[in-house]
Order: structure tokens, then sequence, then C-alpha cells
């Protein structure tokens, strides 16, 4: 019963005024409706009710009706909560699965416990202080793994590459995942720099990156890859942004029914450079603090924007604490970048009648301007300044990667090889494709020969990519990629004519 105190404190948040004094009759009276059934349930239900249970549904199923990003954080999930906001936790650095007979480790993160034990990618861990995990879910195995830094854990691992089962004592460290997920000089000029995410501190990350490439001596220009990042705090963006404006620039207004969530968020740091030439990489993931970024800095001609449309998440949450260690993180405003427009791109506050959702009109969409009297517009994301498309995968790529079967094969190829060359250069014979196509069809895949060779160039990318995580983190993928991705060598054209990169950004 105490999580329902979250509704009697309902009826002293109301807004007052003329229009307000039925909307405080009305929320009075369900409030009142629903504790008595609450009550009634209790005493009167024909089996024993879990009230708790009750509550926490009736919740969920309330905040459906406002948008997705309304959601109530009940205790138990609370320190999830705190790794996407903070991106930290006591662990010993590894994403795991669930595989037959235990828990495999998918990707080990390097420099920290899992990695300095030696355990790698397909290692699999049987048992943690003693309590075998062949009848466990991936979700408790992982919080048996976390705890507090600097305590221990016993864990039994079978090891990949010779089978054997090793005894091994772990002391828990606070895993910081670095929003900057890969950074490096392309073609000795252009920095590149790919923002994962915009946890808290994330902002310090990306400028002692900057910092790094630019005491080279040799970057002239940057490219800055905001692609399939969700976002996360606002305050790290506007940091962001800061490095590359003046001290003082507006960088998002806030604007929501209550003065108490309006702000306006402005660059509180000298900058580290406003003449650099900056291309923003962005696709359709590309949403929240990454759209603030791409925004402003399109707003304020500051940077020339490259790939495809973004998300379209112009919405602005909070997080209240409603006691006993439980959140709500409630979307209390929209965003505005500094030309003034919001790129939320689905109303959520005018619902059809069957419930569901539609996009902001065109007959609603308006034109802004930026600081040189480019012409923007709001109601559907960030539009690049210059268009660049990746090429889609066939059926018969999603087919093997839903089967997992990349992966699979990549540990094989990994038990086989002690080493492979830098994943810049990294690329599979054709000797080696023919038994990666070997392999697949004594899995009984259903494709046909003739489609394995139509469709190699793109599984064959996709399968160096997925040896490179092996023998070189995460990181291993991209530096794979980089060398052939479209979008990237789209945006070093740009950059590479300076004179068509400032008639982009005039007017």
């Amino acid at each position: 019963m105490r999580k329902t105190i979250f509704f009697a404190l309902l009826i002293f948040a109301l807004p007052c005024g003329v229009n307000a004094q039925s909307d405080d009759f009305n929320a009075v009276k369900s409030t009142d409706i629903y504790f008595s059934i609450l009550r009634e349930l209790s005493l009167y239900y024909v089996d024993s009710v879990q009230i708790g249970k009750l509550v926490d549904a009736s919740i969920h199923a309330m905040l459906e009706q406002l948008d997705p990003y309304t959601e109530y954080v009940p205790e138990e999930d609370s320190d999830a909560f705190d790794f996407v906001i903070t991106g930290r936790y006591g662990g010993i650095g590894a994403i795991i699965r669930k595989i037959e007979g235990g828990i495999q480790i998918t990707d080990p993160y390097q420099g920290y416990p899992a990695d300095k034990a030696g355990l790698v990618a397909g290692d699999c861990i049987l048992e943690i202080d003693g309590q075998p995990l062949h009848a466990i879910d991936v979700q408790t195995a992982s919080n048996r793994l976390k705890g507090v830094a600097g305590s221990t854990l016993a864990l039994k691992v079978r090891k990949l590459k010779t089978g054997d089962t090793l005894d091994l004592r772990l002391a828990r460290e606070h895993i910081r995942i670095s929003d900057v997920h890969y950074h490096c000089l392309l073609q000795d000029s252009i920095g590149y720099i790919c923002l994962n995410s915009f946890t808290k501190d994330g902002s310090r990350d990306f400028i002692k990156t900057f910092q790094a490439l630019k005491k080279t001596g040799k970057m002239r220009s940057l490219i800055l890859d905001l692609r399939s990042n969700g976002g996360g705090s606002l305050d790290e963006a506007v940091n962001v942004v800061g490095a590359f404006v003046p001290r003082g620039t507006v960088v998002v207004e806030a604007r929501g029914r209550l003065k108490d969530f309006e702000a306006k968020y402005v660059t509180r740091e000298n900058p580290l450079d406003t003449a650099i030439p900056i291309t923003v990489l962005v696709n359709n993931m590309s949403a929240s603090s990454s759209e603030i970024v791409a925004g402003a800095l399109q707003d304020l001609d500051r940077a020339v924007i490259v790939g495809t449309r973004t998300f379209g998440k112009g919405l602005v949450q909070s997080v209240r604490d409603l006691g006993y260690n439980a959140k709500l993180k409630i979307t209390t405003a929209k965003y505005y970048t500094p030309s003034g427009r919001c790129v939320q791109i689905v109303d959520y506050s005018h619902r059809r009648e069957d419930g569901s959702v539609g996009t902001i009109p065109d007959s609603l969409i308006q034109a802004f301007k930026t600081r040189n009297g480019r012409t923007v517009y709001d109601g559907g994301g960030i539009t690049p300044d210059v268009a660049a498309e990746l090429p889609g995968y066939h059926k018969i790529s999603y087919s093997v990667a839903a089967r997992d079967l990349l992966r699979a094969y990549a540990l094989t190829y990994f038990v086989a090889h002690d080493a492979i060359a830098p994943p810049e250069t990294f690329r599979l014979a054709d000797a080696e494709y023919d038994d990666f196509v070997q392999y697949l069809i004594d899995k009984d895949f259903n494709e046909q020969p003739d489609d394995f060779a139509q469709f190699k160039p793109e599984l064959k990318k996709l399968l160096e990519e997925e040896i490179c995580t092996l023998y070189y983190y995460k990181q291993g993928r991209l530096r794979n990629e980089l060398p052939r991705d479209e979008q990237v060598n789209k945006a070093i054209d740009v950059l590479s004519d300076q004179t068509a990169y400032r008639k982009i950004l005039a007017n």
C-alpha cells in the first residue's frame, strides 16, 4: 500500500485557476474511487491479493497513456536506471548472454576486471560464488556479477579456446563506459570522434579527446559522429556545443506547462575552437541530446550536418523522487533549438479514438531561419544539410544475423587464429569466406549457394566486423567499418572542399 502514497500526493499538485476547479474535483473523485477499489479487493476478493503488484501494474498502465519516455522506476530497477543516467556501476566489466549450461561473455570491456583476468568473448561462466548458473536467466546473473566496488567474487569459467575449467577470483571495480566510443585521425588531418551517448560527465570525455587530437598538431577539421546516439543528459549536450561556440551562446530552450521547467541553456565555458570546420554525422536513430547538438550547430551555422533525418524526439524529461527509492521519469517540457524550432515528430497530446498517435501534419510544419538566414524546419527531427544514405542489407544478411550465425562462426575463427591484422586492413580471404558459407550450409541454413555468391560483399563485410570485435573489443568493429563507410566518406568530401563547405553554411 505504501506505493499508493504517490496518488494521494497528486491532488496537492494540481494547477490552480479558473479552469482548474473541475480538474481538482475529478482528480479527487478518481483518486477516492481508486483507493476504494484497492480496499475492496484487499478485503473481499476471493483469493489473496498482492496490492503492491496491482498498484505497479496500474501505474504502468496509466503512464502508457502519455508518452513512452514518462516511466515509473521502482526500487528494484533503480540501479539499472542509474547506469543509464551515469554510465557507472560496480562490476566486472563485461556484456553477457544466456547460453545452455551457463552465461557467456560476449564483450569484455578493455582494462576492467574481466579483461584483466584474461576472460575473452566466448568464455562461459558456470558458477558465481559457488552457485551454478545453468538454470538462471541473464538478468539474475548480471545482478550477481554487480556489487560494491572492491568486493570480490569467485567464478568458475570454461575457457572457449582450450575447454579448460578455471576457478578465478575477481575484485569488482567502478565500471564507467566512456561516451567516446572511438577517435582517430582520418587522412592524417581530419579528426574523427564517435560519441556514443550523453551520460554524466560525457562532455569531459569529448573535450579531452578533442584536445588530444588537437595536440597532435595535425587536425585541420573534425567529424563528430552522432549516428545511433540515443541521447542522454541535456547539460552534457550543451557542453559539447559549447566547445565550438562563444561563451554565453543559447544552445537550447526548454518550454513546459509550468514555469519551473522552462529554461534557456547557454554555454558556460570558454570554447576550445570556434573556427575549425565541422561535419556532424546523424541518422534516424540519432535522438534527443544528439538532436540538440546537431540542431544547435546547424542553427548557429557552425557545422554541416551529413547523413539522414534524425529520430525526432524533442521532449525533455526530469527525474522526480517518489520516496522509498522509487522514481518517476516524467516529460516536463519540449526543447527548442536556437532558431526556435522543436524537432518533436510524434504528437502524443492528441491521440486518435483508438489511442494511437500520429506525426506532426505538414500543414503545421513551420520554417525557421539559421543565424546566416538559411531555412530550416520543425516537426520532424533534424534534416541534414548534405544527404547521405547507407545501402540497406538484404534479407539473407538479416537472417544470418537473426540466427546469431555471424557471432557463432566468428567464435570458431577466433579459436583457430591467435591474431589477425589491424581492423583497418583486416579482410577475409576468398577461401575463408567459402568456409563460412559451408558452415552456414551445415547449420541447415535455407538459402541457396547462389545467394551466398550474390550477396558475398555485404555478408563478408558483416563477418569481418564481427571477427574484429573479438580481437580488438567493440571499437574493432568501427575501425574495420570506417574505411568503407559511405557516410563518413561523404563527410570527408565536404570537409575536403572548403569553398563548398562555406557555401553550404552561407545564406
